[in-house]
């Protein structure tokens, strides 16, 4: 059993908590002491952001983010560094590189499979590779044993769901909203049906995210999802943090997810009524 495998399987009858932060970001030193932050704060999987000068599909909060992260210096082969340097204190969390084609096409894409297996990551999510266009790709991702993590989203239909899931693997990403990274968020309602909509179709845990910036709002989603993820608010809370030149960013971090990882834990213990997940 892998990683992500084994992490849904040890958070069998609660969601999983996922947790994003850009690769580099406010610092190449300071990124592994936040990864530990964020296993510590309570965090089952977490997503790192490759460095891309133009991250298209985000929104404020992560686009300076990788600003940050590009000027201090990270790149992706560096990142590989920090996440090889990470796996020696913690084998057991599964990492999911997300981010955009270009830098693994730069970097060379079986060279990429192979040396991101080799540092120890468990998959990718590329937000602007359509399923059609993964036919390079995918092949090098299985051959390296890395998953290929798939988007879905409010438009995504019946007609269109099975490319979607046609070599999906690890887990499907659901974007609740329509937009870039934490602008806007969903109704709990919504999110609900999109869910039980999606697992008709697949076997593969469903993750939802996109605009999930507070507790509540992580335990709302966690009441039908197989996992939350949070992303731009980390990312903020970050950014925040160095800019008052904080002498403790991967404590500000744990104690953030802390709060998350609670609510998150006690969601399907809450059968308080259907709320809107508001931004």
């Amino acid at each position: 059993m892998d990683r992500l495998a084994a992490r849904f399987a040890d958070c069998t009858g609660r969601a999983a908590l996922v947790t994003f932060v850009c690769g580099g970001d406010p610092s190449p030193e300071l990124t592994a002491p936040v990864l530990e932050g964020l296993v510590r704060g309570g965090a089952d999987i977490i997503e790192i952001g490759m460095p891309f000068t133009d991250p298209m599909a985000d929104g404020p909060a992560i686009q300076a983010g990788n600003i940050r992260a590009l000027g201090a210096g990270i790149t992706l082969r560096k990142l590989l560094a920090i996440v090889a340097d990470f796996r020696g204190v913690d084998a057991d969390t599964p990492l999911i590189l997300m981010g955009y084609v270009n830098p693994i096409l730069a970097y060379g894409v079986d060279a990429f499979a192979r040396d991101a297996k080799a540092a120890g990551l468990d998959g990718v999510i590329l937000v602007d590779l359509p399923p059609e266009e993964a036919g390079e790709m995918l092949p090098a991702l299985e051959g390296a044993g890395l998953h290929l993590v798939r988007l879905a989203t409010p438009t995504t239909d019946a007609a269109r769901l099975p490319t979607v899931l046609d070599g999906a693997s690890g887990f499907l990403y659901y974007v609740a909203v329509a937009g870039i990274t934490g602008q806007n968020s969903a109704e709990e309602a919504d999110i609900a049906a999109a869910v039980s909509r999606i697992k008709a179709s697949t076997q593969l845990p469903v993750a939802v995210g996109f605009g999930v910036k507070t507790p509540a709002q992580a335990e709302a989603i966690a009441r039908h999802a197989d996992a939350v993820v949070v992303g731009s608010a980390i990312v903020d809370l970050i950014g925040a943090a160095h800019q008052r030149l904080s002498n403790d960013i991967p404590g500000e971090v744990e104690a953030f997810v802390s709060g998350l990882a609670h609510a998150v834990r006690a969601a399907r213990l809450n059968t308080s009524a259907t709320r809107e997940i508001g931004a």
